[in-house]
């Protein structure tokens, strides 16, 4: 069975929304917000590199289309030329390179079944929160933000029943306060 995780930039008060400056929010941009320190990115580059399928809901589908194709360098290579798996009951004929559409979590369930390297899900708030509820995420990779934003779209629903234990597996502190974590969900 491949390994799904999640991947995320996330406010100390859980908020995920536009960490890279996607419009509509009154907070966009947060994560620019702070001293950038450029070795955060160096996990970025380890867990995207070793994925082997992307894994995302539609709008951020859209969103990374649009932008990845338009750029240069080993991210948008690695990005523009790996499997890319789309959860959409809407989408029909995704253009992006290398893109497959599935309709529901059934469809993510046996993605997971497959042969293969790891499955990453990065932004898709609304996909994430769903695989949770299924118990389809087996990892969750956290970059914490010190920052409070106060409202936005949070990576965890605020009326989610059931509790999740989860082990941690690394944390690393940056110089500009930023902290990764990464977690093993317990089954």
């Amino acid at each position: 069975m491949r390994t799904l995780y999640v991947t995320a930039f996330i406010s100390l008060d859980g908020v995920i929304e536009a960490p890279g400056g996607e419009p509509g929010y009154l907070h966009s941009g947060w994560t620019f917000d702070l001293e950038q320190d450029p070795t955060m990115y160096e996990f970025k580059a380890e867990e995207t590199f070793s994925a082997q399928t992307l894994l995302l809901g539609r709008t951020t589908y859209e969103g990374f289309s649009e932008a990845w194709t338009q750029r240069d360098g080993d991210f948008a290579d690695k990005f523009n030329s790996m499997e890319k798996v789309v959860v959409s009951t809407t989408l029909s004929d995704p253009t992006w390179n290398n893109t497959r559409v599935v309709r529901d979590l059934d469809g993510v369930r046996a993605l997971k079944e497959t042969d293969g390297g790891p499955i990453q899900v990065a932004g898709s708030a609304t996909l994430a929160q769903a695989l949770h509820r299924e118990g389809l995420v087996d990892q969750w990779n956290l970059m914490v933000f010190p920052v409070v934003l106060g409202s936005g779209r949070r990576l965890f629903p605020t009326d989610a029943e059931d509790k999740q234990k989860l082990t941690l597996r690394e944390h690393r502190v940056y110089a500009n306060g930023v902290q990764l974590n990464v977690f093993d969900a317990v089954r």
